[in-house]
């Protein structure tokens, strides 16, 4: 079977934890004998083929005589979208002005149509401009290409899994990694959930991270419960296992937060958490890894409780600079508010670092290695991480058994689920 897939981005040119989920889930898919041609907006050229025959959409181009296109962009919708719907990226990054104008197909037509365009790859000011065009060339792609079935991940590659459909006839599969929900809580952008919904009800199946994110798919979205199906994400072999000996210089037990310092994440709670720790012991330090909309916030409240000499704030953290934490770490926290799933305390597990997760997360849906608190419950979540730094049989029973968990979490496995959703599809 051959799967046309339509991914935002592709390591190791990632932001966030999508990426890696489509890496990860593509060599598994190999290892079954899947076939996988991944479309990416912008290719650097030293991405991993292993598993995969990696389209660059700059590369195609584009002809704009060709009406079956030109149809196609009439149902093209432009949004104005605000930073805090964008996912895995700072906002501070984001190009602020463009709230400040409205978009319309007619001001972007030229770009759009134009033979040959060159896509940024980020999440910039031009991200619906780009997001339109990849649709086009999804479009144009299904023409070309021979495959099965069409898979789209997360909202910003629906529009172009619906417009290979449309063109192709082929059947499509959308992977929802996380909601409008997720990102913005009851705040949600309505335009951004108009594009999940059409994504959604224009798929024969869907494909959700945790039963979790299911629910909330049927519940809010309106999607037939039987087309719905979770496949759990996994985990990949650490690469940099070199790093477990790295020396510490410090005697104090080190706990960590990793991820995008946004209200989906829950970074007050871990710095609420930390403040009635340190009210009991001052030998512990706290870090707290990444960036976001919330991380001026963050820093200034962490001054007003006084603890900035017991709490570092690294920015972003990739690649060997996150194993490199984890061999520091001794306690890992993912405190999140609404988590579709949670790939990084599996990343912590497999480092042997014991983790707290809130039970608002798909994750602790499948572990059972991990202390689970409710995001709010800070009292809960001080003594969680107490424990687990200062009664060395209760880490040392989470360290032991959490990594065999987690080295039973393989994406050859989620790959089979999800190789069973394609072939439950008649073709």
């Amino acid at each position: 079977m051959r799967i046309l897939m339509f991914g935002w981005e592709f390591p190791p040119h990632i932001t966030g934890g999508l990426g890696t989920a489509c890496f990860g889930l593509t060599k598994g898919l190999a290892k079954h004998g899947t076939e996988v041609i991944f479309v990416v907006p912008k290719a650097y050229g030293d991405e991993s083929q292993e598993a995969v025959r990696l389209i660059n959409a700059s590369d195609i181009p584009f002809d704009q005589t060709d009406e079956n296109y030109r149809e196609y962009w009439k149902r093209i919708k432009y949004l104005e979208i605000g930073s805090n719907i964008i996912p895995y990226v700072a906002p501070e990054d984001f190009a602020r002005e463009i709230s400040k104008r409205k978009k319309s197909g007619e001001k972007y037509t030229s770009h759009v149509f134009s033979k040959d365009y060159q896509f940024s790859g980020k999440y910039g000011s031009n991200l619906m401009e780009e997001v339109a065009r990849y649709a086009l060339i999804g479009s144009a792609l299904s023409l070309k290409e021979d495959f099965d079935i069409i898979h789209a991940h997360d909202w910003l590659t629906y529009p172009a899994g619906v417009a290979a459909k449309e063109s192709s006839g082929k059947p499509l599969v959308v992977h929802m990694h996380a909601t409008e929900f997720d990102r913005s809580g009851k705040n949600i952008n309505t335009q951004v959930y108009d594009i999940e919904r059409e994504g959604m009800m224009a798929a024969d199946r869907v494909i959700t991270v945790s039963h979790l994110t299911r629910s909330i798919v049927i519940e809010k979205y309106g999607i037939d419960p039987g087309k719905v199906v979770t496949v759990h994400n996994a985990v990949e072999p650490s690469l940099f296992t070199e790093l477990a000996e790295v020396k510490r210089t410090l005697n104090e037990k080190i706990v960590t937060f990793l991820g995008r310092i946004t209200f989906q994440k829950g970074p007050e709670y871990f710095i609420e958490a930390a403040y009635k720790i340190l009210q009991k012991d001052k030998n512990v330090r706290f870090v707290m890894g990444g960036s976001g909309d919330m991380l001026n916030r963050m820093i200034e409240r962490v001054a007003q409780l006084h603890i900035a000499d017991k709490f570092h704030f690294t920015g972003f953290l990739k690649g060997g600079e996150i194993d490199q934490m984890f061999a520091l770490s001794d306690v890992f926290v993912m405190p999140s508010v609404s988590e579709p799933f949670g790939i990084v305390p599996l990343e912590a597990m497999r480092s042997n670092v014991p983790v707290v997760i809130s039970k608002q997360s798909g994750v602790a849906e499948i572990l059972r290695h991990a202390l689970k608190v409710d995001y709010w419950d800070v009292d809960g979540m001080a003594d969680a991480i107490y424990g687990l730094c200062h009664y060395e049989a209760l880490s040392s029973m989470f360290k032991k058994y959490g990594k065999v968990e987690v080295e039973n979490l393989k994406w050859e496995n989620a790959a089979y689920e999800v190789n069973q959703v394609y072939h439950s599809i008649p073709l």
